[in-house]
């Protein structure tokens, strides 16, 4: 992005082109990341500097004594209002669902535990009765859960079901006699598992079963469910405790049974169908299948909230590293007198500098989807199609937002040596509570699976409810040759020259820091991964073969073609935040950024780019040259870089890393 032209020239090495390195404001970059929300990302950062004691306790207290203390400081958290944002203010929230977005995200630059016992209370089971319930539900809980007092749990997931949550085990049947409904464990399989909260905790419990209503199966629904009183499990339940597990150990994650419960009727979250007291089943949403979609679709928050709780805790782990590598020196590379520091080593500069542009990049993607979280729940912006959207981009963002949290803290944590090892250095409890962020709210595959489910029916309201082969006998049927059209390769590269001058040639004659070459390669990736998976699927359905066994033969060209589209939505991100910023050294430093982020990600999958003829040998070694010309030059701004992210330094810990 014209990153040349910034600056007056000073020495960047021998032989090198001459630049002036932008002056960094950190403040002013701090408020930029921080955005609308800085009041808010300002509080949970107070907090946790003074319950920065967690890290050490994570370390030094039994699991049992960790529990407890972390439900102590999730609940006088609660008492600051940081963790009720999201809610209406009649019962003591702040009415404002970006706000508890942004105050979750910054959150995850402390204890993790702690992140996700907010997460599992407020977020999922709290948020559960706001979306789900009714006015008669709010009046009931709300109040209570949002300031801690009323613990409870979210009991969808199963032993045997996870990912597809249509083929849960627990049936709840409606006895038209008593009024009530009865929810059974059917089978081991059937038992919730992983439940956070469900160990020790939660008084109540929003459970996810079949509904049964005159013999006839309604799919799955909601219920609120008494679990524990006074300690005690209830009658018919049956709690056990999931044990030590990799990580977030102060979360007390546990497995439910349930013998025959019986609940009031009124124990049904109603928001989209009700039962009468005779036994009638009621919905304004005819369509079992949209319906479903519909009320998960009402969820979508907590996937966007553990998207951005991965960027976070990314921030961390290369705020820990850049500054250990301003600060340690190792071998005599350019002077016999002094060893030289990590950071001067252009392979320590490759390790870390993408990784922290792409850092920028999916802040400013995950800024995107917060937005539109907000406009949608708050009603600014609440078509069908909006919400489609939403949930595909939200799906998209967590996916690359959570893998990229694990290769970072990874990729920093070997940047560090056996000193990112110890335990008081933070990336103990970094690698070992982030990694099921992959998993948290959908595994990361079936979500992109969901990203390419809205890209091939474009988000078609008549289509939203379609299952995966249900999509894969459209795609191959009438929406086939729209979506050929749509990304036909010719007319793709004639839009491209549009953008681009230079005839056919324009992949070989645009200047690489052109933010138009950049996103024009991503969008032409995208495009023409779509349109295969298309063909294939119109090939295989034509050929007579079992829409299942087509879509699992193509899934990798799905998967693959949902990410090379997120990936372009995550450049345009940083390409349109950085655009709009006013001309001067901050605009410089995030310029540099962005092209790396932009370079860095077509260099990574050159062979494909190389395969379908958008990348000749010679401009592949220029995007490497460039990629490491852009890393010296980011060199001598990467602790002001990293300062930006507002880490508070109680949260870096790592005394013998950082200083």
């Amino acid at each position: 992005m014209a990153t040349d032209t910034a600056a007056p020239p000073s020495s960047e090495g021998a032989g090198a082109p001459r630049h002036t390195p932008p002056d960094v404001d950190v403040a002013a970059l701090t408020a930029l990341l921080d955005g609308k929300y800085a009041e808010v990302r300002g509080l949970v950062r107070t907090n946790l500097a003074e319950y920065a004691s967690i890290l050490e306790e994570a370390e030094t207290l039994d699991r049992d004594a960790f529990r407890e203390r972390v439900k102590q400081v999730v609940v006088e958290m609660a008492s600051t209002g940081q963790t009720g944002m999201g809610f209406p203010e009649e019962y003591g929230g702040g009415g404002d669902i970006g706000a508890s977005v942004a105050a979750f995200e910054t959150l995850a630059l402390g204890d993790l535990s702690v992140l996700v016992k907010v997460g599992v209370q407020f977020g999922l089971f709290g948020g559960a009765i706001l979306q789900l319930g009714t006015q008669e539900h709010h009046d009931a809980y709300l109040a209570r859960l949002v300031t801690g007092e009323l613990m409870g749990c979210f009991a969808m997931t199963e032993s045997g079901h996870g990912s597809n949550v249509q083929a849960l085990g627990t049936v709840a049947t409606y006895d038209v006699a008593t009024e009530e409904f009865v929810i059974t464990t059917h089978g081991e399989q059937s038992r919730k598992d992983y439940i956070g909260n469900a160990a020790k905790h939660a008084e109540l419990a929003v459970v996810f079963a079949q509904l049964e209503v005159g013999g006839e199966g309604r799919g799955v629904h909601a219920f609120v469910v008494p679990i524990r009183e006074k300690g005690k499990p209830c009658q018919g339940v049956r709690i056990e405790d999931d044990g030590a597990k990799m990580g977030l150990n102060g979360v007390d994650n546990g497995r439910l049974w349930f013998d025959g419960v019986r609940v009031p009727r009124g124990a049904l979250l109603n928001r989209f169908a009700d039962v009468s007291a005779a036994g009638v089943y009621e919905s304004a949403i005819e369509n079992p299948n949209k319906r479903f979609f519909t009320m998960l679709g009402t969820l979508v928050q907590g996937r966007v909230c553990v998207g951005g709780a991965s960027i976070n805790a990314s921030k961390v782990a290369l705020a820990i590293a850049v500054k250990y590598a301003l600060r340690r020196r190792q071998f005599e590379a350019s002077s016999d007198e002094h060893e030289e520091l990590l950071l001067d080593y252009g392979m320590h500069q490759r390790r870390l500098f993408p990784l922290l542009a792409r850092t920028y990049a999916l802040h400013f993607a995950q800024e995107v989807v917060a937005g539109q979280l907000h406009d949608v729940f708050s009603g600014i912006s609440d078509d069908e199609h909006t919400r489609r959207e939403l949930e595909s981009r939200a799906a998209g963002t967590k996916a690359l937002g959570t893998w990229h949290g694990t290769r970072t803290i990874q990729e920093c944590r070997e940047a560090c040596g056996g000193a990112g090892y110890l335990a008081v250095n933070r990336f103990t409890a970094l690698k070992a509570d982030s990694d099921v962020f992959t998993t948290f709210e959908g595994d990361n595959h079936v979500l992109l699976q969901l990203v390419a489910k809205g890209l091939l029916t474009d988000y078609s309201s008549e289509f939203s409810d379609l299952d995966q082969f249900g999509m894969v006998r459209f795609v191959a049927g009438m929406a086939v040759e729209t979506v050929i059209e749509r990304t036909n390769v010719h007319k793709l590269l004639e839009r491209v020259k549009d953008l681009l001058p230079g005839g056919d040639d324009w992949d070989q004659e645009a200047g690489l820091m052109d933010p138009d070459y950049q996103l024009q390669m991503l969008r032409f990736r995208e495009e023409h991964m779509l349109a295969g998976v298309a063909r294939r699927l119109k090939r295989g359905i034509d050929n007579g073969m079992n829409p299942g066994v087509v879509f699992s033969r193509v899934q990798d060209h799905v998967i693959a073609a949902a990410r090379a589209h997120v990936e372009r939505l995550v450049l345009e991100a940083f390409v349109a935040k950085v655009g709009a910023l006013p001309d001067g050294d901050l605009k410089v430093a995030l310029n540099l950024l962005c092209d790396l982020h932009a370079l860095s990600t077509i260099e990574a999958d050159r062979a494909w780019f190389m395969e379908h003829g958008r990348l000749t040998v010679q401009r592949s070694k220029s995007i490497s040259r460039e990629v490491n010309r852009l890393c010296r030059r980011i060199r001598p701004i990467a602790e002001d870089l990293v300062d930006g992210f507002g880490v508070p330094p109680e949260m870096l810990r790592s005394p013998d890393l950082v200083g």
